[in-house]
């Protein structure tokens, strides 16, 4: 039981954890020329959420070795903030580092996230997804209580992060493949995205939470259906709202039955780089409309890392051996 909560928890990562043969979609994929169709948006939405514009992608903290163990600093380290209504709300920091630069015919990419406060502190996980769309996950999860290393297959895509508004498939199972996509058309995206209150989500380490963003305002996006090829889940089809020059999808909304049940709104922030599509995120925000529960992941733009030389065996148990409590 205290394994499952785990791997529940951990997952809290993931937008942290995002994860090609045959329908996939590949690392070289080119802008498209011309107005592109639903199935190419869906599929450049995928490459743009992957991170597939840098070869290497690290949430740090303070701009510090990975490698050496530290305490997280107010500010300076990702924070994830869970709240239900009509209560205070939870908080948990993490790091997370993602490598995309793999040629060796069978690996996509790995991640590994580090906990670093919170009832998850000292546990870490590694991810491996692999090139061939119908070959799962791996996953292993360092259990500092045990002082041992768990492995497992990938977990169902509707489980929850632990306690968070995300699930796995939100975060990283999710494939163009898994749904069918029909454009709805553009139009200018008005709103700003949303945020948890302030005076809710301040805490240590997020001493200054931002303000909602409202960066976005104005900026015309294609209007992107996507109905589950799933029988009976928990949605019947989500719309996206994608940015027409970046495919940077600022917003998700979710429906069953008619009714919009869930809505995921992410912060998209440039890395100035040759390709657009290189982004990161600023923050996501997901909200359960009837729960009332939120969730709010915080990324302090001096904490991210692109393309730096860390060795590639960095992604490995050997650095979960190592995480210190």
């Amino acid at each position: 039981m205290q394994v499952h909560k785990f791997v529940s928890a951990a997952a809290a990562v993931g937008f942290m954890f995002s994860g090609l043969a045959v329908a996939g979609v590949s690392k070289d994929l080119p802008l498209p020329t011309g107005t592109p169709n639903a199935d190419e948006i869906a599929d450049q939405v995928y490459f743009v959420n992957h991170f597939y514009g840098v070869k290497k992608y690290g949430i740090t903290n303070n701009n510090r070795d990975p490698k050496k163990s530290r305490k997280a600093k107010p500010g300076k380290i990702t924070v994830l903030v869970n709240k239900s209504a009509g209560s205070r709300s939870t908080t948990i920091t993490l790091e997370r580092y993602l490598n995309n630069e793999y040629s060796d015919g069978s690996t996509s990419s790995q991640d590994i996230a580090i906990f670093r406060s919170g009832k998850l502190k000292g546990t870490g996980m590694l991810i491996t997804d692999y090139l061939d769309d119908n070959k799962s996950q791996s996953y292993s999860i360092w259990l500092p209580a045990l002082r041992k290393i768990r492995r497992f297959a990938e977990p169902a895509h509707d489980d929850a992060w632990g306690g968070t508004d995300f699930t796995f498939g939100d975060v990283t199972l999710r494939k163009p493949m898994h749904e069918t996509h029909e454009l709805l058309g553009t139009e200018t995206f008005n709103d700003c995205l949303g945020a948890i209150e302030k005076s809710a989500a301040k805490n240590k380490y997020l001493p200054n939470p931002p303000d909602a963003a409202c960066d976005h305002k104005g900026k015309e996006v294609y209007k992107l259906k996507s109905t589950t090829k799933k029988e009976n889940w928990w949605y019947d089809h989500r719309v996206s709202y994608v940015d027409t020059k970046t495919f940077a999808d600022y917003r998700t909304e979710y429906f069953k039955g008619g009714e919009k049940v869930k809505v995921i709104d992410r912060n998209w922030v440039s890395l100035e780089q040759d390709d657009p599509r290189a982004l990161s995120w600023g923050y996501w925000y997901g909200k359960t409309f009837s729960s009332g529960h939120e969730t709010w992941a915080v990324i302090p733009q001096d904490v991210v890392q692109i393309n730096q030389d860390w060795e590639s065996d960095f992604w490995s148990e050997k650095t979960l051996r190592k995480i210190k409590r």
